[in-house]
């Protein structure tokens, strides 16, 4: 059993920065491979970024440039740097690790862009 717990959400104007944490316990986070994932109202869940084992990263388009996914396997944690924010990129904001017979999500942190 997994438990991925998301923190750093918020409200924030147009180009501003926010920084998103997932910190997970259980199962073994170091060769797992992480991501992130949002959620707009009425709209698919979307891959926004995911990362290996050993560092390897992978951006949607529509963030590619702006966010930065990385992991501190010490802590158990992945971040999510989100640079020049858009009012677009509001949504709820969630944690995915992938096992191999098992997927796993966060509760989901708010992240809201607006002027």
């Amino acid at each position: 059993q997994v438990q991925l717990v998301e923190s750093g959400g918020g409200l924030v104007q147009p180009g501003e920065s926010l920084r998103l944490s997932c910190a997970a316990s259980g199962g073994i986070f170091s060769i797992t491979k992480m991501g992130w994932y949002r959620q707009a109202p009425g709209k698919q869940r979307d891959l926004v970024a995911d990362i290996t084992s050993d560092g390897r990263t992978n951006y949607a388009d529509f963030v590619k440039g702006r966010f930065t996914i990385s992991r501190d396997n010490v802590k158990s944690t992945v971040y999510l740097q989100m640079n020049s924010l858009k009012s677009e990129d509001t949504a709820v904001y969630y944690c995915n690790y992938r096992g191999v017979f098992n997927e796993y999500w966060g509760q989901g942190t708010q992240v809201t862009v607006s002027s």
